[in-house]
């Protein structure tokens, strides 16, 4: 215990060093670029950086803090060509690369998949498809695994709250947002549709073909659908080996994984209204239907093979929105959704169980904004839900959120959002005790400040309160649910900078380089946690957890752009992450750092390439990071977790297919198709690791996609 005691104050000294080295740093490269800017301004005007930024294209290469006049905290954010690049298989593989993230996987392509953001909790996350909420009122949980990137133009992360106040009030709720933003339909001059067909094949029997079809019905009108199917036997080899804290070999296993199979197809269609400048309408419809195996866990060389899951996803969205006067602007989102879950457990060695749930949603918000002056907005919006589930259990839930809003714009200076939120919870129960009725109140205030216009730096701090409401499964699961638990209560702190600066070295063409750093302290009261209670050791849910959380966040790019149409795009991000249980001082685990969060973390993505006007080649490495870890809440040596790190490769070509009608360049002709090949290498050194304990991850494995676009 002393030992651990020890290594606690080894990482506060080094979190300390940390930022201080940081912000040093930064300190200097400000100045640096004031220095340069006061000489030249960087040998860049304001219309020579348009040209650059045209001519390059330089946005499609954003991989991360994408500045915005609008926002106050800048997001991270994959987006555009960058996605394609990546050629990662859904959303959970995308967001691994931003910072202060933490991915829950078990493996395998049907693997379970959630996030957890600066370690709050995977519930007091909002993940959000075109500005709608995924919910999940049963567990509270996305398994965002489910979410392919075929149809996904942008991902955008957020800590705190969106910085547009303009969003409905249920949005104001969220610790930390996910933003998931599908394809706008766009089409070449005298086009009336676009297609795609995609396969990609690769290890563990992974078969998965897409199709993609967008219409152009008239000038402001566009049908977009998208189908697809994921295949996977889930078998691949591993080797799991576990080590007593003396020394010795507790087992050694080296076998093939069984039961991780998945059948899955997801079918999306949506149609889009862009009628003028500012007013639009889209109604969206959405469906997930799978089958796959749940791979037990590895203990003692043993494991359970005789879990499936079924889960059929559906809801249908519709969002308008338009300026209604000179001033005014109105949107309205509705949802509904009906989800549908089987779980089965046939293993002889267990006692028999299936269950079956229903959940139903339905969703309406009403968002207004109001600009008072050119510097000055507000806005005020309602939300309105109502959840059900049956089948296992009878519960219903209606729910209210209304909200108001501010946001104040000094000549660009200094920018102040600020928000209240009134969250209101009606809770009906059948058969059971029932949750009492709730109603809280909670804050936001977010501020930005430019000490100049010359250089893009920018120093920000906010301050955020936000509640999360106990699941279904926690108010009324048999024999563990508590209908009296309270919500836990979520208060952030955080203050960061900013700076992007874009720069000319010798014959270096339209390059960048942007950093964004935070520290930040977050404290979660009447933590929900399940506690063995009674005689017999039946576990119960119990509002008995405090945890106080400090942590930095880096991020750092930098873009060339080479001569002869080559490339080169560098990204870093590191975490530095304490989060300690400070519950009550008798518990042997009191100040340790809770389960399977990292004191450092971090990620290195490289892109290297070349491109003219109809192909383009591209070399993408990543590496990713997990530093050590306790796998329960003791940090004692038999709990201790190796950290894991895994490297990545992926080769792309590109091409586009003309009808030659002259030997000159400008003279191709009509374009016919766009082919395009990547080779994915995932794990490269086939590293045996594990994200979540007794949960093997794959070694070496291979993909392969070839996609043509007409």
């Amino acid at each position: 215990m002393a030992l651990v005691e020890h290594s606690r104050g080894i990482e506060s000294n080094n979190m300390r060093r940390t930022v201080s080295i940081v912000f040093f740093t930064l300190l200097c490269v400000v100045a640096f670029s004031q220095n340069s800017a006061t000489h030249s301004s960087l040998s860049f005007t304001t219309e020579q950086l348009d040209s650059i930024t045209k001519h390059y294209d330089l946005e499609e290469f954003v991989v991360t803090a994408r500045v915005k006049e609008k926002d106050i905290i800048i997001p991270q954010t994959l987006s555009g060509v960058q996605l394609k690049k990546m050629n990662a298989l859904s959303v959970a593989d995308a967001i691994r690369y931003f910072s202060g993230v933490q991915i829950k996987d078990y493996g395998g392509v049907g693997g379970l998949k959630t996030v957890n953001i600066r370690s709050m909790g995977t519930n007091h996350m909002g993940v959000y498809y075109n500005g709608v909420q995924l919910g999940n009122a049963q567990n509270g949980q996305i398994d965002l695994g489910k979410y392919s990137l075929e149809n996904i133009e942008e991902i955008q992360l957020y800590n705190g709250q969106k910085s547009d106040i303009w969003q409905s009030a249920r949005e104001f709720g969220a610790a930390g947002s996910i933003y998931l933003t599908t394809r706008r339909p766009r089409f070449e001059e005298g086009k009336s549709f676009n297609i795609k067909g995609q396969m990609r094949a690769g290890c563990f029997d992974l078969i998965n073909p897409s199709i993609l079809l967008d219409v152009k019905l008239s000038e402001t009108m566009s049908l977009t659908t998208n189908a697809e199917l994921v295949s996977s036997s889930g078998k691949y080899p591993f080797r799991y080996r576990r080590v007593t804290p003396s020394g010795e070999v507790a087992y050694d296993t080296t076998a093939i994984r069984q039961n991780g199979d998945i059948n899955a197809i997801r079918v999306e269609a949506a149609l889009n209204h862009y009628y003028s400048n500012t007013g639009f309408w889209k109604l969206q419809l959405y469906h997930y239907n799978s089958e796959r195996g749940v791979p037990g866990a590895i203990v003692n060389n043993v494991w359970r093979n005789g879990e499936r899951l079924w889960d059929r996803n559906s809801f249908v969205q519709a969002t308008w929105q338009d300026e209604i006067f000179n001033r005014w602007s109105v949107r309205v989102n509705a949802k509904y959704a009906n989800d549908y879950t089987r779980y089965i457990n046939n293993d002889d060695k267990l006692i028999h169980v299936e269950n079956q749930y229903l959940q139903q949603e339905a969703y309406l918000t009403m968002a207004n904004k109001v600009r008072i002056f050119d510097w000055w907005d507000m806005s005020a919006a309602y939300d309105m839900q109502y959840n059900a589930l049956s089948m296992y259990m009878d519960a219903h839930r209606f729910t209210h959120w209304l909200s108001v809003a501010t946001a104040i714009n000094i000549k660009n200076y200094l920018r102040v959002q600020a928000s209240a939120l009134g969250t209101f919870v009606n809770e009906e129960a059948r058969d059971r005790d029932e949750a009492p009725n709730t109603s809280k109140f909670t804050p936001a205030v977010f501020i930005s400040y430019r000490p100049s216009q010359v250089v893009d730096l920018r120093f920000n701090a906010f301050y955020k309160q936000s509640y999360r409401y106990p699941t279904f499964n926690d108010l009324y699961y048999t024999d563990m649910g508590n209908a009296y638990l309270k919500p836990e209560l979520a208060k952030q702190h955080n203050v960061g900078l900013s700076f992007a600066q874009p720069f000319r070295v010798a014959n270096l063409r339209g390059s960048e380089f942007r950093i964004n750093a935070d520290y930040y302290y977050n404290r979660i009261s009447d933590k929900i946690i399940a506690y063995p209670k009674g005689q017999q050791f039946r576990w119960t849910m119990l509002n008995l957890g405090l945890v106080k959380i400090n942590g930095v966040d880096i991020n750092t790019h930098l873009h060339f752009v080479l001569p002869q149409d080559f490339y080169l795009t560098a990204k870093l991000q590191y975490t530095y992450q304490t989060a300690i249980d400070v519950t009550d001082p008798s518990d042997n685990y009191y100040g340790h750092q809770i389960p399977y969060i990292p004191w450092h973390s971090g990620s290195a993505v490289g892109m290297f390439g070349w491109q003219n006007d109809w192909m383009q080649y591209h070399l993408n490495y990543s590496f990713i990071y997990v530093g050590e870890r306790y796998n329960q809440q003791e940090n004692i040596l038999y709990n201790y977790t190796q950290p894991w790190y895994t490297h990545d490769l992926s080769l792309v070509g590109e091409w586009d297919i003309y009808k030659a009608r002259g030997e000159r360049r400008e003279a191709k002709g009509k374009r016919l198709f766009t082919l395009r090949v990547a080779l994915d290498v995932n794990n490269l050194l086939s590293q045996d690791y594990d994200v979540i304990l007794n949960y093997p991850m794959p070694k070496r494995n291979y993909k392969c996609t070839i996609s043509i676009t007409y």
